[in-house]
């Protein structure tokens, strides 16, 4: 971000959630006049920064990003500079012919083809109704004779899966280089983005056409061959039903305008925590296991390891290589257990049932299915529709909380709105409750994964008091006694429990006392290491083998740690001043110490620099390699004239141009084919909760979005004059998550004493609220309490023709703490988008009045 030409900010508010890392956006600005651009409800301290601040709905951002889309597309710059036509014919699917059945939103009043009627549900836990696509149709159009299987001309003994691989190869696609073709991608996606106009943009989001304009000539003056944009986002991109969509609107964009994989350009998706990232690399996500490999599931066509593989491998590109992935991790799951003969203990692995994530999870809990809960680093008692996730917690027979402070979870029995007022007797909750005491970060040592995937260790600084413990201990110490109970079992359901690998006893005895177990011995069997000479360590992913030879918990971090002494996330040399590079010497970026992935990109297809001052990477004609001031995120000797083997399999499939190389075809998907549920392209949709109909299309909502039925969970209906305003819900600077650390730090609930609801000057005065008044703030699910934050930060929109005021609530408050306040999540609902189950927090509809 600091090689930026201009940082567009939406979905977050970078400088007071992101200080540290929005220091490189303001030194882009400082040092080389970089334009920040911030898109936002709320003019904060990101705003007050910004060259050119753009206020929009909550909710809206695709209809913007559309816009400007359409804007690009549009453009005489776009269309007259060979930069733009070079990239996106080259690395891009935009010459690609979609399937003749294919029906656009343009077609079917805002929805595609392939919808189907709800279904009865076989999930555990989803108890709603909802529609689901069928995505035949959005697929590519194929030559009609399939090409031949590729055989394996060189597989090594024991690389069994290759043949399977090679089966799975499909026929060429068909394509029209011209973009003519009304079916090409291309030709789709212009349709689909034409109503997008600027008019319609302001009518949508409320943000004034004049401003709108701006922000679109700033981007694309920004992008080409030599200057790039680049874009931020954080959860206010991601808590919407439809929010993997704006991502992919973000990113088609980026596609068009030549900012992907190239320095300055890109797509940032800000971590709000100190490895939010490496939990989802190294997952606690119920639906990925290590390095984003799917969750083997009961609900598919998993029943065997060559099921899986058949199922999951995508058989051209990078991804071919999905069963070395996956045996090497299986491997480190079992070890010497795990061979040929017994799939390499893949029967003993669990499958999920269906949607295991939080609210699918909670809501289970409340209907009495889930016995116990080992709750973590969580704080659920103030989280997603809240008073409705207490009633879970009642229902449970156990609960074990483990944390730094107590927390509000820790307290539900007693402490709860519900307890306090009489509606629920203490002597009524049968959940037996545990409290353990944690360890803070500085009492441990390990490694993060900070927001540009780069892994740094932490030593540690001091000794935790008294009986705390580190996460490491609980969960070592809870695999050993499962470990021990399982032991002597003779049901075969057991067999992984007996069979897992667990001895990360620590290299220091006084930690060994202790229980501590070993991160080097755990960053060990991430990494990966030879199982014929385990004191050999990998030293990268390529030398993964499906045979069994190899182990390998996390196939994207193999090559952090390569040897013993070789902890290449304990670096901290920085690259001499003035010199262009990636730091490659600072600490360790998956994968394989990349710095910008796709870098493929940063050269044109011929292998050259687009220019002098966005040089990256570019073909070494000499040396016949790859080379730059990064790791070349390609394989290092594939020459750009190298070209696509017909029928073959792997990287052998695609041409030396095809920079994407973990997508089938190697392209910047602008038309998404696969892998998402909801939709091929971006849509504008309104919030599930909205007070206007659907400006853009005729489906107001998007159509398959989930819903948990639950009495506690309901949902007003579009324009419900009960609840005529847009919530948004943010987080402050000076508190953290739902305040359980923050609130009990005096200095910090000082700065930030109690809640409060920022409101516009305008809704001010038509609701008789003045500063610091007490105001009631409820939803369909709740009513709260606040301090009226009276601000000209927040404003009223015209929305086709109708105003609608937005508020805004911070969710850091709770009854534990030095500052305790009402919490803001019981306004919220068990609503998710469909690829993620991730909840629509940032834009639901309330009443403010005064108290």
């Amino acid at each position: 971000m600091a090689d930026s030409d201009c940082i567009v900010v939406m979905g977050s508010n970078m400088a007071e959630n992101h200080p540290v890392a929005f220091r490189w956006p303001m030194k882009a600005k400082v040092e080389h006049g970089a334009k920040i651009i911030h898109i936002d409800p709320r003019f904060t301290r990101t705003s007050a920064v910004a060259d050119i601040y753009a206020p929009v709905r909550a909710g809206s951002d695709i209809a913007f990003l559309g816009g400007v889309i359409n804007y690009v597309l549009n453009s005489q710059k776009w269309n007259t500079d060979p930069f733009f036509k070079k990239f996106v014919g080259n690395y891009t699917n935009a010459a690609t012919i979609i399937n003749e059945d294919f029906k656009d939103t343009e077609d079917l009043n805002g929805v595609f083809s392939g919808l189907m009627q709800s279904k009865p549900s076989t999930d555990w836990a989803f108890n709603g109704s909802t529609n689901q696509y069928d995505g035949a149709t959005w697929q590519y159009a194929r030559e009609k004779a399939a090409a031949p299987a590729a055989k394996p001309a060189d597989a090594k003994p024991g690389e069994g899966f290759a043949p399977l691989v090679a089966s799975l190869v499909r026929a060429p696609v068909l394509k029209d280089e011209t973009l003519k073709d009304p079916r090409t991608v291309f030709q789709i996606v212009k349709k689909h983005f034409n109503r997008y106009t600027p008019e319609m943009v302001e009518k949508t989001t409320g943000c004034p056409k004049e401003m709108f304009l701006k922000v679109a000539e700033t981007i694309l003056a920004n992008s080409g061959a030599d200057r790039t944009t680049s874009f931020a986002y954080a959860v206010a991109w991601t808590q919407h039903t439809y929010g993997v969509q704006i991502i992919g609107a973000c990113a088609l964009l980026q596609l068009l305008l030549g900012n992907i994989g190239r320095p300055g350009a890109g797509v940032m998706a800000l971590r709000g925590h100190a490895s939010i990232q490496g939990s989802t690399d190294i997952p606690t996500l119920y639906h990925s296991i290590q390095g984003y490999l799917n969750a083997p599931s009961a609900l598919r066509k998993h029943d065997t390891l060559q099921d899986f593989i058949a199922t999951e491998t995508i058989p051209t590109g990078y991804w071919a290589n999905l069963p070395k992935f996956m045996v090497s991790y299986l491997k480190s799951v079992y070890g010497d257990a795990a061979t040929k003969e017994n799939q390499f203990g893949y029967d003993w692995h669990p499958k999920i049932l269906g949607d295991h994530s939080h609210m699918a999870m909670f809501v289970a809990m409340n209907a009495g299915k889930v016995k116990g809960m080992f709750c973590v680093g969580q704080n659920p008692a103030t989280s997603l529709n809240a008073k409705l996730e207490r009633s879970g917690l009642r229902k449970l027979e156990w609960l074990v909380v483990k944390d730094n402070w107590i927390t509000e979870t820790a307290t539900f029995w007693k402490n709860a709105p519900e307890v306090k007022n009489g509606e629920v007797k203490t002597a009524d909750i049968k959940t037996e409750i545990f409290f353990l005491p944690a360890t803070q970060v500085a009492e441990i040592e390990g490694t993060f994964t900070n927001t540009q995937r780069l892994l740094q260790f932490h030593h540690k600084a001091a000794e935790a008091p008294g009986d705390c413990r580190s996460d490491t201990w609980f969960s070592y110490e809870l695999g050993k006694r499962l470990k021990k109970l399982y032991a002597n079992s003779t049901a075969p359901r057991d067999e992984g429990w007996k069979n897992v690998i667990w001895d990360f006893e620590h290299e220091n005895e006084n930690e060994r006392k202790k229980g501590e177990p070993s991160t080097l011995k755990m960053l060990k069997e991430i990494n990966g290491f030879f199982t014929e000479d385990p004191a050999r360590h990998c030293v990268g992913f390529g030398e993964l083998k499906d045979d069994g030879s190899t182990t390998c918990a996390s196939w994207i971090y193999s090559g952090v740690y390569p040897g013993v002494g070789k902890l290449l996330s304990d670096r901290r040399t920085p690259d001499p001043p003035g010199k262009p590079g990636a730091q490659l010497e600072w600490g360790w970026a998956w994968p394989a110490n990349r710095r910008i992935m796709y870098n493929r990109c940063s050269a044109d297809p011929e292998g050259k620099p687009w220019s002098e001052r966005k040089k990256w990477v570019w073909w070494d004609g000499e040396a016949k390699k790859w080379v730059g001031y990064d790791v070349p995120d390609y394989i290092a000797v594939k020459p750009p004239t190298d070209k696509a083997k017909p029928g073959a399999a792997g990287m052998d499939a695609l041409p030396g141009t095809a920079p994407f190389i973990m997508r089938p075809d190697g392209l910047g998907w602008l038309f998404v084919p696969g892998g998402l549920v909801d939709g091929p392209l971006p849509t504008h949709y309104e919030p599930v909760e909205s007070p206007v109909q659907n400006p853009l299309y005729k489906q107001q909502s998007s159509p398959v979005y989930k819903h948990w039925k639950d009495d506690g969970n309901q949902l007003a209906k579009m324009g419900d004059p009960k609840f005529p305003y847009v919530m948004t819900t943010y987080r402050l600077t000076e508190h953290y998550l739902a305040g359980g650390m923050s609130r009990w730090l005096p200095w910090l609930t000082e700065l930030q004493p109690e809640l409060f609801v920022e409101i516009s000057p305008e809704l001010a005065q038509e609701k008789g609220i003045k500063n610091l008044d007490w105001c009631k703030i409820s939803s369909p699910r709740a009513q709260i309490r606040a301090k009226a934050l009276v601000t000209r930060r927040m404003r009223p929109f015209t929305i086709d023709g109708k105003v609608i005021h937005q508020v805004g609530m911070p969710w850091h408050w709770g009854y534990e703490g030095l500052s305790t306040g009402d919490v803001v999540n019981e306004l919220t609902s068990l609503i998710a988008d469909p690829n993620v189950s991730m909840h629509e927090g940032k834009a639901f509809v309330c009443n403010v009045e005064k108290a």
